[in-house]
């Protein structure tokens, strides 16, 4: 006896929120970590373990919200462990894309640091009355783009849940005289953006609609790879990449952990074809407005910034591009605006 066929829905159908507009809200989330910052932190002497100064020092963890963790693993190394992990659900319909989509926003954690990726595990979630075809696409989606990164994938875990769920474990290295934080940044510096904004909202329209965006998915299967490698070549100390806080959330936690300011020329920033109509007609995931009303305490805008110019600054981004204390070559990113000393609104707009 055959038994019933297993499910091929639309895969954005299947889940609440999609890509990185499904994360945990920023407010809520830094009170569910509160308290536990600098876990493990070993900054002079020896640790209970008798570890010696140096070696397992984590350099970066939760203290600034920075996109991976960083620990010296030898004494008197200059080569810091990177260490992230990524998932979500469907951000659009197309297995394989997916798959790309989410291990290139996966990777990308790793880029912001100024880091390297060596070695990625899967983490997959998946239905049991879903279609096991489709998850081998998802599968074959994301090695594809570890391949291009030149990061094996090995293995991984799975289980089984009520919506799919699809992303990378990364490890990478760094040097750490070139890391890139959110704490380092320095006032009077250009900041630089290298993908354009308005992913969420044209995720939302096509898991609403159906409609496919080829440049959208262009740019979020675009590994950050060379911005990241002309941000180390160039010096530049500070950034992160903006993902599901959208720009503004991205942006004020880096002033918030470097003590800064920052003003926006709203005109400056990128966007994809479609995005603004489309948020006039009404698709936004809900996380952008959460991320909106999160930062609205800290911004000042001009009188020619609408509210519309600020839901987009704040759409919630799925492997959005790197933000960026200091400035690119021609080509690889476009400059938004500049830090400032620190005002007692972090965020100016005009």
């Amino acid at each position: 006896m055959t038994g019933s066929p297993l499910a091929r829905p639309r895969l954005t159908a299947l889940a609440a929120g999609g890509g990185c507009a499904c994360k945990i809200p920023a407010e809520r989330l830094e009170r569910m970590v509160s308290g536990l910052d600098g876990a493990g932190r070993v900054d002079h002497g020896e640790d209970r373990c008798g570890t010696p100064p140096g070696r397992g020092t984590l350099l970066v963890g939760l203290e600034h919200g920075d996109d991976a963790a960083a620990v010296r693993l030898t004494e008197g190394s200059d080569v810091a462990l990177l260490s992230t992990a990524d998932f979500f659900t469907p951000v659009v319909d197309d297995a394989y894309d997916w798959g790309r989509i989410a291990a290139a926003n996966a990777l990308s954690d790793i880029y912001a640091m100024g880091g390297r990726p060596v070695l990625a595990i899967n983490l997959l979630g998946w239905p049991a009355d879903l279609d096991d075809d489709l998850a081998r696409g998802v599968l074959r989606g994301g090695a594809a783009v570890a391949a291009e990164a030149g990061c094996p994938v090995a293995g991984g875990h799975s289980i089984t849940a009520p919506e799919p769920t699809y992303g990378l474990a990364v490890t990478g290295t760094a040097d750490i005289g070139s890391l890139i934080t959110n704490a380092s940044a320095e006032a009077g510096l250009p900041l630089t953006l290298t993908k354009p904004l308005g992913i969420g909202i044209l995720n939302n329209r096509h898991g609403r609609t159906g409609e496919i965006f080829d440049e959208a998915v262009a740019t979020m299967t675009r590994l950050n790879r060379e911005a990241s490698e002309a941000a180390v070549a160039a010096g530049i100390r500070a950034g992160t990449d903006v993902t599901g806080f959208g720009l503004l959330g991205h942006l004020w936690k880096l002033c918030r952990a470097s003590g800064v300011g920052a003003e926006l020329e709203v005109g400056a920033v990128p966007t994809l074809e479609g995005a603004r109509e489309s948020l006039a007609e009404g698709f936004l995931p809900g996380g952008s407005r959460r991320n909106l009303d999160w930062v609205r305490p800290h911004l000042e805008a001009g009188g020619d910034v609408a509210e519309d110019d600020l839901l987009l600054l704040a759409d919630a981004q799925t492997s959005g591009g790197l933000l960026l204390v200091g400035e690119l070559p021609p080509g690889l990113g476009t400059v938004i605006g500049r830090t400032l000393p620190s005002p007692s609104t972090a965020i100016s707009l005009r």
